[in-house]
């Protein structure tokens, strides 16, 4: 066996029609300091066009799509340096871990899995995630959805809250939930969203669906449900590009035991740099309010 083939995390590849376009590192082997957690990457477009990156010079926890919070109960589930209030920035050995327990259900377009959130040697999180992939038609050449629910559970018989840099005094940097690190490019992405255009428009800002659009791909997201539409968008175009929706924006979001926290991300993958108005096509069918969820 090639040596590089066996020493390769375990991985599950999705399909699309029978195409692949996404590997799931189940299993990954990364230090502490990253916070291991599963991670989609590489993603491509129909035509094999990689729109994720993981692990870049920039910023080494970034790990292509997944669910990464800088702050759970005070645990660092992000990766890098935590931001401490009065302190910034700061070298902690808080890092928390995502553990793959087990396949609830694997497809080839799809899997149902659960995961231990796991710091200090407690547990402090269940999760259940759900993954699928589907061809969209619509107008759409090209085109595919990633459908990405997070199921969290509290199971440490006391309330957990969530938080973020902005939570601890940072403001404007309201990350942590699903997170979608973009290849870098010569030329920034544009980003636009339902309700404006450009980064200082859509970042921190609610919207039904928001676009990043490069010159040869475009990726639409679309929270799926009400209380995914109501978290803000964190957005960087600049010195990266990077999307998520944000679940402690600027106040902490608190767990009760046993009490479970959802949210559902669309993603439409497409070739091409698509136009406001296919974006907006395209994002209306992407959520609960549309016809193909």
């Amino acid at each position: 066996m090639n040596r590089s083939l066996a020493n390769r995390p375990p991985c599950t590849v999705l399909r699309c029609d029978g195409r692949p376009v996404g590997t799931y590192t189940h299993r990954p082997q990364l230090p502490d300091a990253l916070s291991p957690r599963p991670y989609l990457h590489p993603v491509r477009t129909l035509a094999g066009i990689t729109v994720t990156e993981s692990r870049p010079a920039d910023h080494p926890h970034h790990l292509g799509v997944g669910m990464a919070i800088p702050d759970v109960a005070g645990r660092n589930f992000w990766g890098g340096r935590t931001y401490v209030r009065g302190q910034g920035p700061t070298e902690l050995d808080n890092h928390g871990s995502q553990r793959h327990l087990g396949w609830l259900l694997r497809d080839p377009d799809g899997f149902v899995e659960e995961l231990s959130w796991v710091a200090g040697g407690r547990q402090l999180l269940l999760e259940r995630r759900t993954v699928a992939v589907r061809a969209l038609s619509h107008g759409a050449d090209g085109c595919w959805a990633l459908d990405f629910t997070t199921a969290l559970t509290n199971v440490t018989g006391e309330t957990v809250t969530i938080g973020s840099p902005a939570t601890n005094g940072r403001p404007g940097a309201g990350y942590g939930g699903f997170f979608w690190r973009a290849p870098r490019r010569s030329e920034p992405p544009r980003v636009f969203s339902a309700d404006g255009e450009g980064e200082a428009a859509v970042h921190g800002r609610p919207s039904d669906w928001l676009a990043l659009a490069a010159e040869d791909w475009t990726l639409v997201f679309a929270g799926a449900t009400g209380d995914t539409r109501a978290d803000p968008w964190f957005v960087r175009t600049g010195d990266y590009s990077g999307v998520g929706s944000a679940l402690a924006w600027d106040r902490r979001l608190a767990i009760a035991p046993a009490d479970t926290v959802t949210r559902r991300i669309v993603t439409a993958v497409a070739d091409g740099r698509l136009d406001r108005g296919a974006a907006a096509r395209i994002g209306a069918q992407l959520s609960d309010k549309g016809a193909t969820v």
